[in-house]
């Protein structure tokens, strides 16, 4: 992913098959000085061209859409091999395989479209900073497949065992949901630090951001281990 800018506004692109949602998406984002909207497209094929020439720093991504549905435009996000866009997964309805594919695939953050208009600001601004944005059904979702998922991917358990032990006890504590301030507090770090060592566990587990770190941890069988 693309490394946030702290400049100027964050740059976002809205991806939805329906002109309402668009509009409402524009009116709610667009009313926020710390928001700018680049543009629009109104299915995932028309959203790719539009992230290739816009390169903004989020999109709100809808997943059911014709010609390329988002899930399809993740997974060729995913595939480009480069830093892109920040994805916030926008719908209407959610399905357990729908959310955790889209995580799976890089999406920073879930919401449904009946989020409130504050909480859709707050997650824009939270996955351009790096934390993730999910909607409180999402977050159920999630805690519920990390908790019943208990047997230990060996692809990802060896990714982690290049962990350092202050590595390992970072990514378990963000994992629990623990922010950045948190983590330090409680490893007595300053968050410079603690920011550096979750660099390092980003690039050792391939992941871009925490929600596809935590379900690595979750994967790696490290959730009990701090």
């Amino acid at each position: 992913m693309t490394a946030p800018d702290t400049t100027g506004p964050v740059s976002v692109l809205l991806v939805d098959d329906d002109p309402m949602v668009r509009r409402g998406l524009r009116l709610v984002l667009g009313g926020d000085p710390g928001l700018t909207i680049v543009g629009e497209a109104g299915d995932g094929a028309e959203g790719m061209a539009q992230i290739q020439r816009l390169d903004p720093d989020v999109v709100l991504l809808d997943i059911r859409m014709p010609v390329l549905d988002g899930l399809a435009v993740l997974a060729r996000l995913r595939d480009r091999g480069r830093p892109g866009p920040r994805v916030v997964v926008l719908t209407t309805f959610h399905t357990d395989d729908d959310v955790l594919a889209a995580l799976a695939d890089g999406a920073a953050g879930f919401l449904l479209k009946d989020a409130d208009p504050l909480e859709m600001i707050a997650a824009v601004k939270a996955v351009h900073r790096g934390d993730p944005a999910l909607s409180p059904a999402v977050a159920t979702t999630v805690i519920a497949a990390a908790a019943g998922r208990r047997r230990v991917d060996p692809e990802v358990a060896r990714a982690a065992a290049a962990l350092t032990g202050r590595e390992r006890e970072a990514a378990v504590l963000m994992a629990r949901g623990l922010s950045n301030a948190e983590i330090g507090t409680r490893m007595h770090l300053s968050l410079a630090t603690v920011k550096a060592n979750l660099t390092r566990v980003f690039a050792k587990l391939a992941v871009d951001n925490r929600v596809s770190a935590a379900m690595a941890v979750r994967d790696a069988g490290l959730l009990d281990e701090v």
